[in-house]
């Protein structure tokens, strides 16, 4: 376990917010002995993506790599365009990317630091992975795919995947989990999920979590108000018979 001098912070989806994201900052306040972490998924649907790349990459702070930064990735093998994956990310928030970039494109820089990012960070105590793990499968077996982009098969997870670790993600947004409110933390069998919909217009919640402190501090990027509560206060608990019961009506998304 990491020595506890030092705050851990947490931060979900921001999505382009980067305002939002440096209102969030502010009210955390962290020192010079905090560890800051990114869950990925800083681009794409809001205003300046551009803008919290350069922040987050140029910050002493951490990333780990998002579905929406492998999108990105993947429409430019080798720095280079490819049209059906290109396609496929600006339909999923990808135009408000490229608008923040201007006429100067996307730089190289930006490129290869995303390249750089993890997909998942083990902490000790924590694991952190944007969407999960694959519950069928042993950590070795664990593919990029899974860490940025599962969702039911990791949410409806029967018992805790580590008998030690927390697993911290983003990636879903917890108001789409069974009776789970916007601007909730949704809290299942050894997980936390911190996505609280920064870009979504029924949310509009970024959240940060402090971890050592157990408090969840919030900006709503669409109200400009904030809000700094106990982690418990802002829990819903998710039974995995919820989401199997979903998933029979709605089908795995």
């Amino acid at each position: 376990m990491e020595n506890e001098s030092h705050r851990r912070i947490f931060i979900g989806d921001v999505h382009g917010h980067y305002d939002g994201l440096m209102t969030l900052l502010a009210a955390i306040a962290p020192g010079d002995q905090d560890r800051v972490y990114f869950l990925g998924d800083l681009i794409d649907r809001g205003p300046k993506s551009a803008q919290v790349v350069e922040f987050v990459k140029e910050s002493p702070y951490t990333c780990i790599l998002g579905n929406h930064e492998q999108l990105l990735l993947d429409s430019f093998p080798n720095s280079q365009p490819a049209m059906s994956p290109l396609q496929a990310w600006l339909y999923s928030g990808g135009y408000a990317t490229v608008a923040s970039y201007g006429d100067d494109g996307i730089p190289i820089d930006h490129l290869d630091w995303m390249r750089s990012l993890p997909t998942h960070l083990d902490l000790g105590d924590v694991w952190l992975a944007h969407a999960g793990v694959h519950p069928k499968f042993p950590i070795e077996e664990q593919t990029p795919h899974d860490y940025c982009w599962i969702r039911d098969e990791f949410h409806s997870i029967p018992q805790p995947y580590f008998d030690n670790k927390l697993i911290i993600v983003g990636h879903t947004i917890t108001f789409t989990l069974p009776g789970v409110s916007p601007g909730e933390i949704a809290q299942g069998n050894g997980w936390l999920d911190i996505d609280t919909g920064a870009y979504h217009p029924k949310s509009g919640w970024l959240t940060g979590l402090d971890l050592t402190n157990r408090m969840i501090y919030q900006v709503n990027v669409f109200q400009d108000t904030q809000r700094v509560l106990p982690l418990d206060e802002a829990v819903t608990r998710i039974e995995p018979s919820q989401v199997l019961a979903r998933r029979k009506v709605f089908g795995s998304r």
